[in-house]
């Protein structure tokens, strides 16, 4: 059964309240104040902000005897609120309460409205008893400012010769954050916390990095695979803790990368692949709040069907378990594809392939949107070239088309959406210089369907300049008009030499335009239209190389090329070296740390060195990714700030 809470919404953005009582230090504080509660009874319950059903999601509150529910809006005045018809709370005088207990942090000024009716032998407690530490606090006179909860979970292990890496940046004091620091609690598989720490953050665009190795060895743990939680304090202007995650090994052929979880658990999750012959897909599903997940709460569909699948056992209070897909679906293969029920019970998932060779590799099922509906105005404003229609090619959804000679590109749709029953899309493939080379056209997928398509065999036969380019999948309105924007694919890689692979899954934007549609061209920060590119590329510890291709997509007619800066900062944040790219229109660039900057610049730069790429002409798709010699390599697509 889906949790009844506010997570997310795409109109007002995250809720606060879901993380403010369910932060792991909010937890032993609700066990204290419900004991409380449970032996002062009978308690009224006052609720003037509709938040009482959200907190018996997370705690058990059928210990405390309650006398009666109370409101303040009258709209609200007899429904059922956790087993009683609400009542107005001028009846509150004469509820026999001893105890009151105000639903609401901040509770102070409710108190104070209500202190002519309370009962005088009555005492008052409120949500307020489980504050975090005022300390962490950025607006401590706002509880639920969103900034007191940029919060995040991430997946991590150390154990049997594998390991994992979170790298980040403090961009939060370019929106003018002072003192920021980190609070992190790392939950074992079970959900115990078996380490936590606070540390200050490095200076304005300095990196910061968690290595599994060393908070194992700095706490003296045994093997873990579980949550850890990060909790940015003092942050301003972002609430979003965004991360690169790289999972490597004491074998130089266990690499791989992916990036945050999305702090805001969902109802549904997609793009989840079925395995190929002789693989394993795990989906990696971490509690994400103080409360079990029953047995049958969540499961995994082939996408298009009705038949779910659940798993049958509990999960307990951020603990993080491993499903096996082929525990439920033994009989689906590679390219299918899975839905997974979630009921907002944890954070966007990783999962984990392992090949039949034993090679590994992580990556991320996406949300799925519940709240969308097609737009029939879309086909009417894309006109599907730069130069026709109101918004030009509209919706892009850019990736590379890695050098040929040692990668294979493969690309599948991946409906992300409720309203997609069907799905009108083609592939084009471009050079370098943006020239189109070939076109794949889909036709008008049905949500049932899973179609990968080999882009690189695609091209096989054609001229493409210096092996390498990109892919756009774009709607296709020739072949259906049923569109919603919320466009999705995974694209897979795959080294014709070793069989080593990497993937990564993404949605499509608009991209450099003037006209604005919904939230497009999507802005780092703000209102649209976003038309500057600031990309954290995260750089590989020796002896890795790091790969980076840039993708120039637009929409419409934009500049010619692009004005890129290529930014080395040390891991203070102290710019070392740039270079400069300049980028066809439509075009995109492949290239490596170690042949873009000199040696002396990558000794000056140092371990934990990052590249900020910066434009202020144009918004680029980038993509990262790491090269242990011809081992291994990983790749993702990047985060911006």
């Amino acid at each position: 059964m889906p949790l009844r809470i506010e997570t997310f919404s795409n109109v007002t953005g995250g809720s606060s309240f879901f993380k403010a009582v369910g932060h792991p230090l909010a937890a032993p504080k609700a066990a204290i104040l419900i004991a409380r509660l449970a032996s002062y009874g009978p308690v009224a319950v006052y609720d003037p902000l509709g938040l009482l059903s959200g907190l018996a999601e997370f705690y058990d509150l059928s210990a405390v005897p309650v006398c009666g529910i109370y409101v303040q809006d009258v709209e609200q005045v007899g429904k059922e609120v956790f087993g009683h018809a609400a009542r107005p709370v001028t009846d509150l005088p004469a509820s026999g309460a001893r105890t009151v207990f105000i639903v609401a942090f901040d509770s102070q000024r409710l108190e104070g409205h209500i202190a002519h009716l309370i009962p005088k032998q009555a005492g008052v407690v409120s949500l307020d008893a489980m504050r975090v530490p005022e300390d962490m606090l950025n607006d401590p006179g706002h509880y639920l400012s969103k900034f007191n909860w940029a919060t995040n979970f991430a997946w991590f292990r150390d154990g049997d010769g594998h390991h994992t890496r979170v790298v980040s940046a403090n961009y939060w004091p370019r929106y003018g954050a002072k003192g920021t620091r980190l609070w992190a609690c790392l939950f074992d598989g079970e959900g115990r916390p078996i380490a936590d720490w606070t540390e200050p953050m490095p200076p304005t665009d300095g990196t910061v990095v968690i290595d599994s190795r060393q908070i194992r060895e700095r706490f003296g743990l045994s093997d873990f695979c579980g949550s850890l939680f990060l909790h940015i304090i003092g942050a301003a202007g972002h609430d979003v803790v965004k991360y690169a995650l790289d999972t490597y090994g004491d074998d130089d052929t266990v690499l791989s990368c992916t990036h945050d979880a999305n702090a805001w658990p969902a109802d549904l999750y997609a793009g989840l692949p079925a395995p190929r012959e002789g693989e394993r897909v795990s989906l990696w599903i971490q509690n994400s709040h103080p409360t079990p997940i029953p047995a049958g709460a969540v499961g995994l569909n082939l996408m298009g069907s009705p038949e779910i699948r659940v798993l049958d056992r509990a999960v307990p209070a951020f603990a993080t378990v491993e499903l096996d897909t082929a525990s439920l679906f033994p009989e689906a293969r590679w390219p299918q594809q899975f839905e997974v029920q979630a009921g907002r019970h944890f954070v966007r998932p990783r999962y984990e392939i392992v090949a039949a060779d034993g090679r590994r590799r992580m990556a991320h099922a996406n949300v799925e949107r519940t709240d969308l509906k097609p737009d029939p105005k879309l086909p009417l404003l894309t006109g599907g070239a730069v130069d026709k229609g109101v918004v030009g090619k509209g919706h892009i959804l850019p990736a590379p088309l890695l050098p040929m000679g040692r990668w294979r590109t493969i690309l599948l749709p991946t409906p992300m959406s409720t309203a997609q029953t069907e799905l009108p899309v083609k592939a084009v493939v471009y050079d370098r210089n943006g020239a189109a080379v070939a076109e794949h056209r889909f036709g008008n997928l049905k949500r049932s369907d899973s179609v990968a398509l080999d882009v690189t065999g695609l091209v096989a036969d054609k001229a493409v300049a210096d092996g390498w380019g990109h892919v756009e999948l774009v709607y296709d309105f020739e072949a259906g008009t049923v569109a919603d924007g919320w466009l999705h694919a995974l694209v897979r890689y795959e080294d014709v030499n070793t069989g080593h692979v990497a993937e990564t899954s993404f949605g499509s934007h608009m991209f450099n335009m003037a006209m604005i549609y919904r939230d497009e061209p999507q802005s780092y920060h703000g209102r649209p239209p976003g038309l500057s590119t600031r990309l954290f590329l995260r750089l590989g510890t020796a002896p890795w190389d790091t790969l980076c291709h840039l993708v120039y997509p637009a929409s419409t007619q934009w500049h010619a090329l692009s004005d890129t800066k290529l930014i080395l900062r040390r891991r203070d944040g102290v710019e070392v070296a740039r270079k400069q790219l300049e980028i066809p229109c439509g075009g995109s660039r492949f290239w490596r740390y170690h042949e873009m900057f000199s040696e002396a610049e990558r000794i000056a730069a140092g371990d934990h060195a990052y590249v900020l790429i910066r434009d202020t002409t144009c918004r680029l798709f980038g993509y990262h990714g790491c090269l242990a010699g011809d081992s291994a390599f990983s790749l993702d697509h990047m985060f911006g700030f």
